[in-house]
């Protein structure tokens, strides 16, 4: 594994090293430890923690003392993927954060958009406009401004795999239905925290909102 030497070791039947060397701990003449490795096979997957278990309990019976060292593949796996599910957690989280803090900037500024156009909302709502088209206008424009945000995250999460491929060597992988989450979410962004502010402003009053100067 790695830039292990494999050139050095050397693998006999554990029978042949039992009856050589025996079963306990040596050195060469150098000093140098010297240790015995044993590979034990079973025939299915749902078998190798119970073995592992069995061949720990051996160990412990048949060893004084802790000379010795059990590597369960299986076990490795299990720990790489909860790594790697409480990595997917943490990058989630940190999304969604960002997520909540980017619609209530957006909120904010269409709150400020209404604050400013509160005669034009006026003078539509006194031509005949309802309270629908008011709010249509307004999650027109949220969700104009959170997907333009949406088509420059894409280009940005492809060009950047894109170069890293080309110049890093590194291969990366990009997916058509991350994009299409990804446009997705943009979204539900916009007419999620674009809803407020565009009922806000189709319930003003006509009347006060033509006086707004």
């Amino acid at each position: 594994v790695g830039s292990q030497d494999f050139s050095q070791d050397v693998y006999v039947p554990i029978t042949t090293v039992w009856a050589r060397v025996g079963d306990f701990y040596s050195r060469t003449e150098d000093g140098i430890p010297l240790t015995t490795r044993a590979t034990i096979q079973v025939r299915k997957q749902s078998q190798v923690l119970a073995t592992a278990e069995v061949v720990r309990r051996c160990m412990d019976d048949w060893h004084e003392a802790e000379d010795y060292l059990i590597v369960v593949p299986l076990e490795l796996l299990e720990q790489a993927r909860s790594t790697r599910l409480m990595f997917i957690v943490l990058m989630g989280l940190i999304a969604a954060i960002s997520l909540v803090v980017g619609g209530i900037g957006i909120m904010n500024i269409m709150m400020a958009t209404v604050s400013e156009r509160t005669r034009e909302i006026g003078v539509r709502r006194a031509l005949g406009a309802k309270k629908r088209d008011i709010v249509i206008q307004f999650l027109s424009e949220t969700l104009l401004l959170t997907l333009s945000g949406g088509i420059l995250g894409i280009v940005l999460g492809v060009g950047i795999p894109f170069a890293v491929t080309r110049f890093g060597q590194t291969r990366t992988l990009i997916t058509p239905e991350s994009l299409i989450l990804a446009f997705g979410i943009s979204a539900a962004v916009g007419i999620t925290f674009g809803l407020y502010p565009a009922i806000r402003a189709a319930n003003m009053d006509p009347i006060e909102s033509l006086r707004h100067e």
